[in-house]
C-alpha cells in the first residue's frame, strides 16, 4: 500500500511532524491542516485517499469536521482522539468515522488502521459478489457460502449479515445494526443482536465460541473481518 493521498488535520505541530515524515517514509504523499476550516478546504481541494482527523481543534470540534465532511465526501476517516469511553466511539463511528485511534498510538497501528480503511473503501464498491476468508456472499441470488457449501440464513440472519458485508473491516455500532434492521424504536434492545450474532456464529465460525470472521468490538458493535485483515 503505497501512493495514498493522506490528509492530516490535527493543530500539533509536532504530532504534524512526526506523521509527515512516517507516511512518507512508506511512499505517501502527505497533506495538512492545522485547523478544521483549512482541513475542510484541503479535503475539497486536495481530494485525498483517506483523512486523518484529531478532535482536539481550536477553532472547531473535530466531531463538527467530520459532520460538515460527510455532507458532501464518503472519504474514510480515522479520527484521532485522548478519549477511551465507548459512549464517545459509538458516537464518532454513528457520525460517520471509519475507525478510531486513542492517543498516544504507534506508527505500524496507524498503517494498519488505514489499510483497513481503504480496503473497506475498495469492498464498499457495489459488487454482486463479496469474499473473505471462507465466506461467499452472492448478493443477486442472497446465497451465502461457508468453505463451498451453501448455508440456510433465516431473513433476519441474512439482513444482519449483508449490512456487516456491506461494512466489511469496519465496525458497525450496535445502534445502526438495530434501526436498520428492527427500526428506530429497537436501538435500545441489545439483546436482539446478541442472539442473532450467536445464531450467525454457528453457522459460519469453525469455532463459534472463538470467532475469526464475526468480530466482537465490546461496548461498539461487530465487526466483519476482511480475509487479509490481522
Amino acid at each position: 500500500m503505497t501512493g495514498v493521498r493522506i490528509l492530516v488535520i490535527d493543530d500539533e505541530l509536532a504530532i504534524r511532524r512526526f506523521l509527515k515524515i512516517s507516511l512518507e517514509a512508506e511512499g505517501h504523499t502527505y497533506i495538512e491542516a492545522g485547523t478544521g476550516q483549512d482541513g475542510l478546504v484541503a479535503a475539497a481541494t486536495q481530494r485525498p485517499d483517506i483523512v486523518i482527523l484529531d478532535l482536539g481543534l481550536p477553532d472547531m470540534d473535530g466531531s463538527v469536521v467530520l459532520n460538515r465532511l460527510r455532507e458532501w465526501s464518503s472519504v474514510p476517516v480515522i479520527v484521532l482522539t485522548v478519549k477511551d469511553s465507548e459512549t464517545d466511539k459509538v458516537a464518532l463511528l454513528d457520525a460517520g468515522a471509519d475507525d478510531y485511534l486513542t492517543k498516544p498510538f504507534g506508527v505500524p497501528e496507524l498503517l494498519a488502521r488505514i489499510g483497513v480503511a481503504l480496503r473497506h473503501k475498495q469492498s464498499a464498491v457495489a459488487e454482486p459478489v463479496l469474499r473473505t476468508a471462507d465466506l461467499q456472499i452472492d448478493f443477486t441470488d442472497r446465497t451465502v457460502s461457508i468453505r463451498g457449501e451453501i448455508v440456510r440464513l433465516t431473513a433476519t440472519e441474512y439482513e444482519l449479515l449483508r449490512i456487516l458485508a456491506q461494512h466489511a473491516g469496519k465496525v458497525v455500532t450496535q445502534r445502526q445494526l438495530l434501526k436498520e434492521i428492527w427500526g428506530p424504536q429497537a436501538v435500545d434492545q441489545s439483546q436482539y443482536l446478541r442472539v442473532y450474532i450467536a445464531q450467525l456464529r454457528k453457522k459460519l465460525e469453525r469455532d463459534p465460541s472463538s470467532p475469526d470472521l464475526i468480530i466482537t468490538e465490546p461496548g461498539v458493535g461487530y465487526r466483519l473481518r476482511l480475509a487479509d485483515e490481522k
